[in-house]
């Protein structure tokens, strides 16, 4: 028989830098979590990816007792990355603050693909472009999306 499921939590925590200061430890203390188990695995599944920004689901079964699933970078981040910048632009449709190519677009796309709900990499490309877009980050280059 299978475990019943009481919860799920989302949260986003640096590689290999999960600790029980907040907002890790009240999130998974209010659903009964061992807060330091979950700390210890986190950290142990991604040490390879130190001090990237990781979205984590868990899943929190009624003995108390969870499974996570490690997802990949947000977008806003890998584009953050990509074009060697701090942050978005707080007018970006006015003032732009970066450049990437549709290289690095289709890169992202393709790592992100598994995670973002479409079934061709020219429709995730084009979410990726958007979100740089919003981020007030230019895309250099043409665009292979219009043939």
């Amino acid at each position: 028989m299978a475990k019943e499921i009481t919860g799920f939590i989302k949260l986003q925590v640096k590689g290999g830098q999960a600790n029980p200061s907040p907002p890790i430890g009240p999130a998974l203390g209010s659903k009964g979590v061992n807060i330091m188990e979950f700390c210890k695995q986190y950290n142990a599944r991604t040490q390879d990816k130190p001090g990237k920004v990781l979205p984590v689901v868990i899943t929190v079964y009624s003995d108390k007792s969870f499974e996570f699933i490690i997802k990949t970078p947000p977008v806003p981040v890998q584009l953050i990355d990509a074009s060697k910048i701090k942050g978005g632009s707080p007018e970006p449709n006015r003032k732009k603050v970066g450049s990437v190519d549709w290289d690095q677009v289709k890169a992202i796309a393709e790592d992100k693909m598994p995670d973002l709900n479409c079934f061709t990499i020219e429709s995730a490309m084009s979410m990726v472009a958007g979100t740089a877009r919003s981020m007030g980050i230019n895309v250099t280059g043409t665009s292979p999306l219009t043939k």
